[in-house]
């Protein structure tokens, strides 16, 4: 009586084709792969923990290592609500200057591309960004609500448990 030993193709979890041969473990973008020899260009090459010999046929499972903290994005960055007209007060508030989008971002030191596209509002300026505008061009961008509130009268007002109980102190 023969065993028969069904061997497990693998495939490229970059391009899917069946690799032939030792895979490779790389990571790309961050994402540890298991990846045929072709696709290995692609990434860096993650170093294989040492084999001890008593799992045979199956590859060493790999962990990726993850940063600490997560990267922080856009959103993180900001303090407030930016302002929906940001674009148009910029673009105003540099007009006034009588500089062009070059001196602007000059001035800035920033890229002449980045304020244009935050003028046309394909960009939400990072916080640092927006306090250097805010700052030479002297406008604000953040919609806080302190700032919001006080600046309509006549607004919601919402009565508190002081606004609704009358204490009477009494006298001894």
């Amino acid at each position: 009586m023969s065993i028969k030993m069904f061997a497990t193709s693998m495939q490229c979890e970059m391009c899917g084709a069946i690799i032939q041969g030792q895979s490779k473990t790389v990571r790309v973008e961050g994402a540890v792969l298991e990846v045929c020899a072709r696709c290995a260009r692609y990434g860096t090459e993650v170093p294989q923990p040492q084999k001890s010999g008593t799992r045979t046929g199956t590859p060493p499972r790999v962990s990726p290592t993850l940063p600490e903290k997560r990267k922080r994005d856009v959103f993180d960055f900001i303090e407030g609500e930016i302002v929906e007209d940001y674009g148009e007060r910029i673009r105003k508030a540099r007009m006034e200057r009588g500089w062009s989008q070059k001196e602007l971002a000059m001035q800035l030191k920033e890229k002449e591309l980045l304020i244009k596209k935050i003028e046309k509002g394909d960009l939400i300026p990072e916080d640092d960004v927006r306090r250097k505008l805010e700052k030479a061009l002297d406008i604000r961008l953040i919609d806080s609500p302190s700032t919001e509130e006080s600046g309509k009268p006549g607004g919601k007002v919402v009565p508190t448990l002081g606004d609704v109980i009358s204490l009477k102190k009494v006298r001894k």
